[in-house]
């Protein structure tokens, strides 16, 4: 094997690696510790979003043609952006207990769609839909301690956003506005670990404030992205 298909093998490695913290999440979970879990379900996210920039940059599609790069990653992503925050929202209790295991399965079950749509992304590398971020979505009920009703409404909407015409920025792949978009995510993505580590503590006002205006311009530039280049 030369370099070049050594070089993609590793990359190929890097993303099944993403498997290790999404076992550990599960074990976090097993134990009841939701902030661990949440840490470790960002470190998958982590990988995720380093894998790749590396398998575009090193051409991996064309020196490991007999194995296909997006159906690993969209089995590790499932797993730990809709799967196992699916099952956080039965075990920590975060729905009507009436509603938990229904609610779990409608997040496994709309999220589907969202991997198996090969129009998914836009020309501009934008998500067409809530791109299932399930661990995001579980990461704020958590942090806001919303209530269980609230949740189950929150799911609700966000399942049937897998099927709206918006886009959701790729902050590392939407060019526009990217010199701005990275900084501000980067700083967001190490505010989010900075609350999980802390757990119960917080973080000082300031750094709340941030971590609110990080979220809004995130939020802000999908909404105003998708009113701009609607319908296409």
């Amino acid at each position: 094997m030369d370099m070049l298909k050594i070089r993609a093998s590793l990359v190929h490695l890097l993303t099944a690696s993403g498997l290790i913290p999404v076992v550990l999440a599960m074990q976090a979970m097993s134990a009841g510790e939701v902030y661990a879990t949440l840490l470790w379900l960002g470190v998958a996210a982590v990988i995720d979003g380093l894998d790749g920039p590396l398998a575009r940059r090193f051409e991996v599609k064309k020196h490991l043609q007999h194995i296909d790069g997006a159906i690993l990653d969209h089995i590790i992503d499932y797993l730990s952006y809709c799967f196992v925050p699916a099952l956080m929202l039965v075990q920590f209790d975060l729905l009507p207990v009436a509603w938990a295991v229904s609610g779990a399965a409608f997040v496994c079950i709309v999220s589907l769609y969202t991997f198996a749509n090969i129009h998914a992304k836009t020309e501009e590398n934008d998500f067409r839909g809530f791109p299932a971020l399930w661990n995001l979505a579980v990461f704020y009920m958590v942090v806001l301690d919303t209530p269980q009703a609230t949740n189950l409404v929150i799911i609700l909407v966000l399942g049937g956003m897998v099927y709206a015409p918006i886009r959701v920025v790729h902050p590392v792949r939407v060019e526009a506005l990217r010199w701005l978009t990275l900084p501000i995510c980067g700083a967001w993505l190490a505010l989010i670990f900075a609350y999980l580590l802390r757990a119960e503590a917080g973080l000082p006002l300031l750094l709340d404030g941030l971590f609110i205006v990080s979220s809004a311009y995130l939020l802000g530039l999908s909404a105003w992205r998708s009113y701009v280049w609607r319908g296409r």
